[in-house]
């Protein structure tokens, strides 16, 4: 039985510029452990990735790459004995920033060879895709869009796409309906919660745990120039007297007009409606001793 297989997004982030073979092999030199190192292919397939995870029976499937890889992986070993590991190597990487993974690959690695599992709960949307981290409507997916099509990376890509945005921003009117509450918000952004911060460090959820079978619905009622850079130059705990939260196990938001929505990093496009039901400990993640999920 194969111990671990790296799944590497090759287009994710730092991937471009690190020779992931090398970092891997080089840490399990000395090590009695089998591995394999699988590349993403240009124009792959979930398929693809379900039957080299099927050929190889791996303990452990490691994904090397960003939130959008992370997720990718979570969704295909949910509900099975086969636990997640991270190798942060995305722009942004939200959930090895959540479970206080290092960014440096040695230390990374390290984390994955001790093994330490933890159950995580999932959320899944419109039925059928599971968010590790967090989903939103409304700015940051508009933000997000921005970002994907635009050419700049690192914080001055984000800091251009932040001005673009905001010069067209405009709050959406939404009716948020929980398992014993509805709403009706004027809002920047809807946020589905099931983390605390995102890539930036940015802290939208103080309460978020990844195993309390619960998520957020985090509501943005006002949001200023200065709250969305400090997202990317000064990160920290968005002012609550400018957000309203809301814990749920189960939420559908609809929206008057279609809006922009993403999950966990990746752009979906603009909808009219997103529903989203917690999925208690259904993921085996690997994670530092040390860390509380």
């Amino acid at each position: 039985m194969l111990s671990y297989l790296f799944v590497v997004n090759s287009s994710s982030g730092t991937n471009q510029s690190t020779n992931w073979d090398n970092v891997i092999n080089e840490f399990f030199f000395d090590k009695n452990q089998n591995f394999k190192i699988y590349h993403l292919p240009k124009d792959f397939t979930l398929t693809q990735i379900k039957d080299h995870i099927n050929t190889y029976q791996p303990k452990y499937v490691i994904a090397v790459g960003g939130d959008g890889t992370v997720t990718m992986l979570a969704n295909i070993v949910a509900n099975t004995n086969i636990a997640l590991g991270i190798l942060p190597a995305g722009s942004a990487n939200g959930m090895a920033k959540e479970l206080e993974i290092s960014e440096t690959p040695s230390e990374a690695l390290k984390i994955i060879a001790e093994a330490h599992l933890r159950k995580c709960d999932l959320i899944k949307i419109n039925g059928n895709k599971y968010s590790l981290h967090l989903s939103d409507i409304g700015l940051n997916a508009h933000l997000i869009k921005h970002f994907d099509e635009g050419k700049l990376r690192g914080q001055l890509g984000y800091a251009l796409v932040i001005l673009k945005t905001l010069w067209h921003k405009e709050k959406m009117q939404a009716i948020i309906k929980t398992n014993d509450q509805e709403v009706r918000r004027n809002a920047f952004m809807v946020v589905i919660a099931n983390a605390s911060k995102y890539g930036t460090g940015a802290v939208i959820n103080p309460e978020g745990s990844l195993s309390d079978g619960m998520f957020e619905v985090i509501i943005v009622r006002r949001l200023a120039i200065g709250s969305l850079l400090k997202m990317i130059l000064k990160p920290g705990i968005f002012n609550p007297k400018k957000i309203e939260i809301i814990p749920s196990t189960s939420v559908e938001v609809t929206m008057i007009n279609k809006t922009h929505f993403q999950i966990d990093g990746e752009y979906q496009g603009r909808v009219r409606k997103v529903s989203a039901k917690i999925c208690p400990g259904i993921l085996n993640i690997i994670v530092p001793v040390s860390t509380p999920v």
